[in-house]
């Protein structure tokens, strides 16, 4: 029987597993069943604990729920950060190797603060032709790649179609990419509805396209830092940043991380 916790980060939900022993071995298909939510567990992805190889306290592994392995997830990275240090009892700050970078994070309460890797590939107001609709798209990676379109009403935007339309399009070939559709809300506020590709749906929450989107709010707005944005979920995430000519530094992402349950499975 394989024990694993489950946790959210903003509605985000994943399936936690303790490898730091080495002895785990799963493969796309077995990921694809826990999270899967009729026969599984059920979960946007999996997450799991190993051991460092380059300094860290932890090596973080993430799967989306069509079992295929993604560089980062920053809702995922949250709860990673409590429960690595609810499995070794480690207090204060922790570190964890990921394909994005080394992540470090700090545990506030139920809230996590992460120091995210330094964003990349930043390109603004892309014309995107797709059937039935001509959109302007900004992009930009922030540990996995992200496309930001701006929408006057969020709550009745296609996210489906128009989502895995842009996710699959050839301009952001041969990876994809996940989608975000904003709205501004007020001075310093926004809300978003996010599509994940791996998960091939939208979800209610996604910590690396919370961080996308404030930098592109930021560059097509004006808005300062910290940007407050509200997500499917209900919660409200805060992104701080630092801006130096064209280059962005000490990138944050601030939000709950919280336990569910435990449990085991057959698998």
């Amino acid at each position: 029987m394989l024990k694993f916790t489950k946790m959210n980060g903003a509605g985000n939900d994943f399936v936690m597993l303790d490898n730091l022993d080495g002895r785990l071995q799963l493969g796309s298909a077995q990921i694809a069943l826990l999270c899967d939510r009729h026969r599984g567990v059920g979960a946007d992805g999996v997450l799991i604990a190993e051991p460092p190889a380059n300094g860290a306290d932890f090596r973080m592994r993430y799967f989306n729920a069509d079992g295929g392995e993604a560089e980062m997830c920053g809702n995922g990275a949250r709860c990673f950060a409590r429960y690595a240090s609810r499995l070794t009892g480690k207090q204060g700050p922790v570190s964890f190797e990921t394909p994005a970078g080394v992540i470090r994070a700090r545990c506030e309460g139920a809230d996590v603060r992460l120091a995210m890797s330094q964003p990349r590939d930043l390109a603004l107001d892309i014309p995107i032709q797709l059937p039935g609709a001509s959109l302007v798209v900004h992009s930009v990676n922030t540990g996995v790649p992200h496309a930001v379109v701006f929408v006057e009403d969020l709550e009745n935007a296609d996210i489906r179609g128009l989502g895995s339309a842009l996710r699959h399009h050839p301009h952001f070939a041969p990876k994809g990419t996940n989608v975000n559709f904003v709205q501004i809300m007020g001075p310093g506020v926004v809300a978003i509805r996010t599509y994940e590709r791996g998960v091939e749906d939208e979800t209610l929450a996604c910590g690396t396209g919370v961080v996308a989107t404030a930098l592109i709010v930021h560059e097509r707005h004006d808005f300062p830092s910290p940007v407050s944005v509200r997500v499917r979920g209900g919660d409200t995430l805060l992104v701080a940043f630092e801006k130096e000519g064209n280059a962005y530094g000490g990138v944050s992402l601030t939000g709950p991380a919280d336990f569910v349950f435990y449990g085991q499975i057959g698998i």
